[in-house]
């Protein structure tokens, strides 16, 4: 899948539109649809990072450098996210993984 694809696909699947897309990533809306549309796109590695966190994928999983699958893209993700929380959040949202993970295996 193509670099534009993947952001036209993944954007369509959040739900969100051009122009929430390139306020998301302080982007102009003709920009978003010209790496949707435009081969070869040629966004900065700044631009890049804001869209891949905006869809909550890596930056690796948008131009497909790998074969990173979307769920391992958007785990990848969160965990960079999860990452950077303060201690006390992290601690939370462990025990409410925790709390899941017995309800699914009941």
């Amino acid at each position: 899948m193509k670099f534009g694809t993947r952001i036209k696909a993944l954007r369509t699947q959040k739900g969100l539109t051009l122009d929430q897309l390139a306020q998301e990533t302080g982007s102009a809306k003709s920009y978003i649809w010209e790496l949707e549309n435009k081969n070869p796109p040629r966004p900065s590695a700044e631009k890049l990072a804001a869209i891949a966190s905006a869809l909550g994928v890596t930056v690796d999983y948008l131009i497909g450098s790998d074969e990173q699958t979307l769920e391992k893209a958007e785990d990848t993700a969160f965990y960079r996210e999860y990452s950077s929380l303060p201690e006390d959040t992290r601690r939370q949202i462990r025990e409410m993984a925790k709390i899941l993970g017995t309800k699914k295996a009941k």
